[in-house]
């Protein structure tokens, strides 16, 4: 399991006032710090976000905290255009990524599939950037949504060594079918980390991870985001169980008419 962030920086997949929701609690190092503690619990220790100045603050604070250190995995957005302004700039952002601390660097999505040539099966120019990233002494990826990002890097053996995939039960945010995908991460030719396993909350914890821990392979992970401590220890909870083939032990939901009518309350 690989520590997300979307429900700690403010990227809800829902609507505004949902972001702003996350922000307006997450706004300072201290409000991080129950969250990174109830993972490190577990010893999940890596953490993929977007590395900023705010993120990397507020995991400094939870590793003097706790005395213990975080993997790091960027997902930066990089200026891919093809001049040299444009490649000063990435290396830049990259250089950065290695002063603040990261372990791996994964290209995001938003960048990497600019460079995506369908017709050619190519990603163009893409050893230019896994270059960079090497040479700032960082481990290179892909964050993709479009998954030819993996079939292509497989097919043509660009230097990466992990991808960021979504996947999750209900096709939320794939760009193809469940099936084409699983398949696709099922002979990947490196570990696969994925994202989105409960679509953005449009699924419950027990559906959208139970379902990710039985299709994926050994080597794969699963980034799982919570927005408290207390979803914490119910997302481990749940993928243990999925991971034991044993029904989680949870709390019941304070639903007062379901739990009358199931459980013979009065």
């Amino acid at each position: 399991m690989l520590i997300g962030t979307n429900w700690l920086l403010g990227w809800s997949h829902r609507t505004p006032s949902a972001d702003r929701s996350i922000t307006n609690r997450y706004n300072s190092d201290e409000a991080f710090f129950p969250v990174f503690e109830a993972y490190m619990q577990y010893g999940i220790d890596t953490i993929m976000a977007p590395m900023d100045e705010k993120i990397v603050h507020a995991i400094r604070y939870a590793e003097d905290k706790l005395g213990k250190k975080f993997i790091l995995i960027d997902t930066p957005q990089l200026n891919v255009d093809n001049n040299e302004a444009a490649r000063r700039e990435a290396e830049a952002r990259i250089k950065k990524s290695a002063a603040n601390g990261c372990d791996f660097c994964l290209i995001h999505h938003a960048s990497a599939e600019q460079l995506v040539n369908k017709n050619k099966g190519i990603i163009d120019r893409l050893d230019d950037y896994t270059k960079m990233i090497r040479d700032a002494g960082l481990i290179p990826g892909l964050s993709a949504h479009m998954p030819e990002l993996i079939t292509y890097t497989d097919q043509n053996g660009y230097d990466i060594e992990t991808y960021i995939q979504i996947f999750n039960c209900v096709g939320f945010l794939m760009q193809v079918e469940i099936e084409t995908v699983a398949s696709i991460i099922q002979n990947a030719k490196k570990p696969v980390m994925n994202i989105k396993s409960m679509a953005a909350g449009r699924v419950t914890p027990y559906v959208g991870l139970t379902f990710n821990w039985n299709v994926l392979r050994p080597c794969d992970m699963v980034t799982v985001g919570a927005f408290s401590a207390d979803e914490v220890h119910e997302d481990v909870e749940i993928s243990l169980a999925a991971l034991e083939h044993r029904f989680p032990r949870l709390e019941k939901r304070a639903s007062p008419v379901m739990n009358q009518a199931a459980f013979g309350g009065k």
